[in-house]
C-alpha cells in the first residue's frame, strides 16, 4: 500500500509542477486506484503485484468508500445551496421606512446631525422631477438616486450621440441613439434598485407641464433652451413648487433656488426676457468643459436634498457662481420684481 500511496503523491506532485488542473490531477490518482482494485479482484491469491500493493483488496474497498461518502456528501450540500434561495429584503411596513440594506446603503447620511434617520426616510418619501437628461440633468440624477430619493421623474426628447459623452457621463458608447431618458433609468437602476424611476420621452409643453409638475414635490431644470426655462418657471410657481435652476456657458456655471411662495424671486424675475440670439449661445456653440456639468449638476442634488430635508440654508435669493477656469466662485443676491408678470404681487 505505501507503493501506491508513493506514486499518488508522485503524480500530485508532478501535477503542481506542470500547474495541471486540480481536476486533471485527480482523475490521474482515480485512474491508478481502481488499476490497483482491478489488480486485487483479478490476480490471484500470492501474485506479486497484490503483495506489492497490499496482499487484499479489502483496505482498497474501504478507502475507496470513504472517499465516496466525502464526494457524495459534497454533491449534495452544493446541489442543496443551489436551490437555496435567499431570503429578500421585506418591505417596509410603513411609508418612508428603510429596509436593513437601505440603513446600510444610507449609514453616512444618516450619521449626518443635519440628515439623520428622518431626513432619509423624508428623501425616500419625496419625489422630484429633473428636466433634461443632459449635461445638468444627468449627476443631478445620478446623486438623487444614490442619495434615496424615492421618485425620480426625468423628461428629455432627445436621443444620446458621441458628443454627449465629453459630459454627460450617465450615458455610455452603447446606448448612442437610445432615448437619453431610458439610458438614464438604466444607469439608475443599476445605482440604486430602492428608487423608482419614471421616464417620460417627450418635451415638456404647455399641455402637459401642469399636470407632470403636479406629481412631484421639487423640480430641477437643467435644460439649455430658454422657452423651457420659462415654461418650467411659470408652472413651478403657478404650483407653489420650489424649482432649481442650473446653467452653463464654457468654463462657468450657476445655480440658484426659485421659490416665490417662501419669499424668493421667481427665474423670470432675474431673466425677463431671454437674451436676443447670439449672446447666450448653446454648449454645441460655444464649448463647455466637460467636468463643468458635473459639478454644477451635483450642486442641483446637493440643493435638492437640503430643501427635502431642511438642512442647512438653500440657495434661495441667491447666486452661486462658479468660475472653472479661475478657481473662484461668488454669490450674488437675487430679489423678487413686484412687477414680474410671473410671480409679482
Amino acid at each position: 500500500m505505501l507503493l501506491v500511496l508513493t506514486m499518488a503523491a508522485a503524480l500530485w506532485g508532478i501535477g503542481i509542477v506542470m500547474k495541471t488542473p486540480v481536476g486533471l490531477r485527480l482523475g490521474m490518482i482515480g485512474i491508478l486506484y481502481f488499476a490497483v482494485v482491478a489488480l486485487h479482484l483479478l490476480l490471484p491469491d500470492g501474485h506479486a503485484l497484490r503483495n506489492a500493493t497490499g496482499e487484499s483488496a479489502a483496505p482498497w474497498l474501504m478507502l475507496g468508500g470513504f472517499f465516496g461518502l466525502i464526494l457524495v456528501y459534497r454533491f449534495g450540500l452544493n446541489w442543496l445551496r443551489g436551490k437555496a434561495v435567499p431570503a429578500a429584503d421585506p418591505a417596509p411596513t410603513r411609508p418612508g421606512a428603510l429596509r436593513d440594506a437601505e440603513l446600510e446603503r444610507y449609514a453616512r447620511h444618516i450619521v449626518l446631525r443635519e440628515i439623520g434617520g428622518a431626513g432619509q426616510k423624508r428623501l425616500k418619501s419625496a419625489s422630484v422631477l429633473v428636466v433634461g437628461a443632459g449635461g445638468l440633468g444627468a449627476p443631478a440624477l445620478q446623486y438623487l438616486a444614490a442619495a434615496g430619493v424615492g421618485t425620480i421623474g426625468v423628461i428629455d426628447d432627445d436621443v444620446v450621440d458621441a458628443g454627449n459623452l465629453q459630459r454627460q457621463i450617465i450615458h455610455r458608447d452603447d446606448t448612442i441613439g437610445l432615448p437619453k431618458v431610458f439610458s438614464a433609468e438604466r444607469a439608475l437602476k443599476a445605482l440604486n434598485p430602492y428608487v423608482q424611476i419614471r421616464p417620460y420621452k417627450r418635451r415638456l409643453t404647455d399641455e402637459i407641464a401642469k399636470d407632470l409638475f403636479a406629481e412631484y414635490d421639487l423640480i430641477l431644470d437643467g435644460t439649455d433652451n430658454f422657452t423651457t426655462r420659462y415654461l418650467s418657471n411659470a408652472t413651478a410657481v403657478a404650483l407653489g413648487k420650489p424649482l432649481i435652476s442650473g446653467a452653463l456657458s464654457q468654463w462657468e456655471g450657476q445655480i440658484s433656488v426659485f421659490h416665490p411662495a417662501k419669499g424668493g424671486p421667481c427665474y423670470q424675475c432675474i431673466f425677463p426676457e431671454a437674451p436676443a440670439p447670439g449672446l447666450a449661445p448653446s454648449c454645441a456653440e460655444a464649448g463647455v468643459l466637460g467636468p463643468l456639468p458635473g459639478v454644477i449638476g451635483a450642486m442641483m442634488a446637493v440643493e435638492a436634498v437640503k430643501q427635502i430635508t431642511g438642512a442647512g440654508q438653500v440657495l434661495r435669493g441667491e447666486m452661486l457662481i462658479y468660475d472653472a477656469l479661475w478657481g473662484e466662485t461668488r454669490k450674488i443676491t437675487l430679489k423678487p420684481d413686484p412687477a414680474c408678470p410671473v410671480c409679482g404681487r
